[in-house]
């Protein structure tokens, strides 16, 4: 199955912001922002497949994650050169505005 990813000039801003209004999706970009590419099913416990499904899509489509196939599993990587190129500056002030705002 082939997973959409937009070309970096597809990348809308209202589809990226869209993607960071949840936290849990604005967490696994926090997360991935701070450790590198990740296997999709370690980075959420306890929240079910098809919720995960869900965000990864978001995620995915709005420009914000590669996902690719890595042997048996998905491993997801932030598109941080892809966003800079786009939306200069965006990603680093979303980071910088999440670590201030997060839960101590």
């Amino acid at each position: 199955m082939a997973l959409r990813h937009p070309k970096t000039d597809e990348i809308r801003l209202e589809d990226v912001f869209t993607a960071l209004s949840n936290p849990m999706r604005l967490k696994v970009v926090r997360t991935l922002a701070e450790s590198g590419p990740t296997p999709c099913g370690s980075l959420l416990d306890g929240v079910p497949k098809s919720t995960l499904t869900h965000h990864w899509r978001v995620l995915r489509e709005g420009g914000l994650i590669r996902q690719e196939a890595v042997g048996r599993e998905y491993t997801l990587t932030l598109r941080r050169d892809d966003l800079e190129q786009r939306f200069p500056g965006l990603l680093q002030a979303v980071l910088r505005a999440a670590r201030v705002s997060a839960p101590r």
